[in-house]
């Protein structure tokens, strides 16, 4: 990524930094919620919504637009009208924010969830945030820079994928799973499972805690393209299930196909797929 091209005169380190400030401040508000007796509503496909989810995607969208006013952002909180592909068809760069990934796991208190920030550019993801509320990790990442674990009190680490034994260690949905990933554990053999919620199953691949994140069942833009570009910038690589990189904002449909995220670019994932 050369962000001299794509915000302002801001260096790439610069506007990583930025981000990473909003997310801790998306993060605060949610803690403070979490801490609270909320509400859970529902939207119209069942899924949970509730005020943390309201409140981050407000502190995302307004830090946003103030940081960078040319550059629109798409939330998953959004206006349905900001969904609306002959709104959003022509647009060379956005931020993609899902203010909220995991609110299944933030219902149910077990802290799996996170705050997700992605730029993307000429329907690539090129720069990732992904905070995690509860205990305050932020993984970042850009194309060209790195990746990077910051904990508190600690200086920001740099992360990478690692290359995969004999006994991968697969990351799985704890929300999300079915018959389609027990196929793809079948064929891979002797392995390890880890259920993690939301896109800590990016951030385990990038930090090499995990070799592979294969997801069969639907998600959308929103919660995948800042762990892509984290994966990405720690050396890693995601794509659907004819080995194609996952791609953003080119359909009406904001829906991914199913998609594999990996460390190893040499291991042989492909036959585990079809």
């Amino acid at each position: 990524m050369n962000a001299n091209t794509l915000i302002d005169s801001r260096t790439d380190a610069e506007l990583l930094s930025a981000v990473m400030d909003i997310a801790r401040d998306a993060s605060a508000a949610i803690m403070n919620i979490y801490a609270s007796e909320f509400v859970v509503d529902h939207k119209d496909d069942n899924s949970p919504l509730t005020q943390a989810d309201r409140a981050a995607h407000r502190i995302i969208a307004d830090a946003l637009q103030t940081l960078t006013p040319t550059i629109p952002v798409l939330s998953e909180e959004s206006s349905p009208a900001c969904h609306e592909f002959n709104i959003r068809k022509n647009w060379t760069q956005f931020w993609l924010v899902d203010p909220l990934d995991g609110t299944r796991e933030f219902v149910k208190r077990n802290g799996e969830f996170t705050v997700n920030i992605a730029l993307i550019h000429q329907h690539a993801p090129v720069l990732g945030v992904i905070a995690v509320p509860v205990t305050k990790v932020i993984y970042a990442g850009a194309r060209g820079l790195g990746a990077w674990c910051s904990k508190p009190s600690q200086s920001m680490q740099p992360i990478a994928t690692r290359r995969c034994d004999s006994t991968p260690v697969i990351v799985g949905s704890r929300s999300h799973g079915g018959d389609s990933l027990d196929e793809f554990l079948r064929r891979l053999g002797k392995h390890q499972l880890l259920s993690v919620g939301s896109s800590l199953k990016f951030c385990c691949v990038a930090e090499g805690s995990a070799d592979c994140y294969p997801r069969l069942s639907p998600t959308s833009e929103w919660d995948t393209a800042a762990g892509q570009a984290i994966v990405e910038a720690a050396g890693g690589a995601m794509v659907d299930l004819s080995g194609q990189v996952l791609s953003y904002n080119r359909r009406e449909s904001l829906l991914n196909p199913h998609f594999i995220v990996v460390g190893d670019r040499q291991f042989a994932w492909r036959h585990l797929i079809g």
